[in-house]
């Protein structure tokens, strides 16, 4: 077990501001239960847009089978990467980008923790977005209706509400999804029940041969299998590092597995289902064929979902802010962050080019979350055995027995972010791997990330302990 000690502060109240920042969470304020944990990711997956991510392998041309088996597959391995990095923040009490410094150095980490500042700004915007239109056809179905003055009041609303949450903590947000979720999960019941009573859901073998199916399986793997899953690592450890400390490896693997797991499949079948008896993909139309009949409980959904999403975001958006040593209040981050996340979502409201035109630069993004986690869990777990001396992630670079930048972990990160594009299939040109449309469109960029960030790490950390040892051996 990792040393996580620390000086104890006052115990408080759940309903209390979270005032830690990055600093490791002292045992007095570590009280999440795994329920807590299993709420908070079911909360953050339970989405409308994995609604329309699961309608995907309807629309390649895959069957309902061939669909539900790409997902569990696929969120199977992902939710298990998932539960992995989840245990490092349960066993350190440490931030996610602050444990980045153990693989890339004390300030080596900043190149991680800048793509982990910019990219959630832009998933709040997308998240909030995408339910725009959800929520004002269900409003519609209640007679209520407003145009897009109706769209900036709904967005507004939404982005002060998640802002606010996540401007005062981890304590927060464990209430909201506490309070929430059950309520949530049991409209989610009546709505899967009204669907396959109402809906003709068509289950026959697809028309997609050899590479053809691949390529479409690829696909839906990238968009809602194991890349959906891949797409979270990066926030894991900012939640597990409040467990309750007798908690075993095991219960925080479970729990954080099954909130990841559960709703993910969930929703991209139910997606899916739809989809196959012919509404479309497009999820407004999905909502208007079969929930118009109970819009408000379907509406409470729609608003739930990007809220319960954005809070997580936002919140690990400013611990990784504050991972690249400025000092600034974490709250003031949060404000910022949902500022900047309110102008973009402004600006998709007025431009449908912007909108395409992000969605490309956010698959860029992700592209370097593969083999970051990669090399993140080779170090913790092979390398390290998960010992770890908190200390040297928090001292000066030039005291940090981290070293200022492990260029290891950098030449890693590099060879695998052009592992993962060289086998990516990309919505536009510059981002479509030679390799992957030499195999016929087959996406493995996430496979290929993982697989080269964390391998070329681990060789080169394996040869330096050879030459050390030959040093050693040959002094004598």
């Amino acid at each position: 077990m990792a040393n996580h000690r620390t000086a104890e502060i006052k115990p408080t109240s759940p309903a209390n501001y979270d005032a830690l920042g990055i600093t490791p969470v002292p045992d007095s304020q570590r009280t999440s239960t795994p329920l807590d944990q299993f709420w908070i990711w079911a909360g953050a997956n339970v989405a409308p847009i994995n609604w329309v991510l699961g309608a995907i392998g309807i629309q390649l041309g895959l069957s309902l089978w061939e669909t539900l088996f790409v997902v569990v597959v696929g969120n199977l391995m992902g939710a298990a990467l998932f539960g992995g990095i989840c245990i490092m923040g349960h066993r350190t009490g440490v931030p996610q980008m602050v444990l980045s410094r153990l693989a890339f150095g004390r300030r080596g980490a900043y190149l991680p923790t800048v793509m982990q500042v910019l990219m959630p700004m832009g998933w709040v915007a997308t998240n909030t977005w995408i339910v725009l239109d959800l929520a004002v056809a269900a409003l519609e179905k209640m007679g209520i209706s407003g145009g897009m003055e109706l769209k900036y009041g709904i967005a507004l609303a939404v982005m002060i509400l998640q802002v606010g949450i996540a401007a005062w903590g981890f304590n927060a947000i464990k209430i909201f999804e506490r309070y929430t979720m059950p309520v949530i999960l049991l409209i989610m019941v009546a709505m899967t029940v009204l669907a396959f009573a109402h809906v003709d859901v068509q289950w026959q073998a697809s028309t997609l041969q050899g590479f053809g199916k691949l390529s479409a399986m690829s696909s839906l793997m990238t968009a809602i299998g194991i890349g959906w899953g891949i797409s979270w690592l990066v926030y894991a450890s900012d939640y597990t590092r409040f467990t309750r400390t007798g908690l075993s490896d095991g219960q925080v693997f479970r729990s954080t597995f099954l909130g990841m797991f559960l709703p993910t499949v969930w929703l991209a079948f139910l997606g899916a289902a739809i989809a196959s008896a012919g509404a479309g993909s497009d999820p407004a139309q999905l909502i208007i064929a079969v929930f118009g009949t109970m819009a408000l409980p379907v509406l409470l959904v729609l608003l739930h979902g990007p809220v319960a999403t954005n809070i997580v975001v936002i919140y690990s958006a400013a611990l990784a802010t504050l991972s690249l040593d400025l000092r600034v209040p974490r709250w003031a981050v949060s404000m910022v962050s949902g500022v900047v996340a309110l102008l973009m979502l402004y600006l998709f409201l007025q431009s449908a080019e912007f909108v395409h035109a992000f969605e490309n630069l956010m698959v860029f993004f992700v592209v370097w979350i593969s083999p970051w986690a990669g090399i993140t869990l080779v170090d913790f777990f092979l390398i390290r055995r998960g010992q770890v001396d908190l200390k040297s992630l928090y001292c000066h670079h030039s005291e940090s027995a981290c070293s200022d930048v492990n260029w290891k972990g950098v030449f890693a990160l590099a060879l695998g972010v052009l592992a993962a594009w060289l086998f990516q299939v990309g919505t536009i040109k510059s981002l479509q791997g030679p390799l992957a449309m030499a195999l016929g469109g087959v996406d493995l960029s996430w496979l290929a990330g993982f697989s080269v960030g964390g391998g070329i790490y681990y060789l080169l950390h394996r040869s330096r302990r050879a030459e050390v040892a030959t040093g050693s051996v040959l002094a004598k």
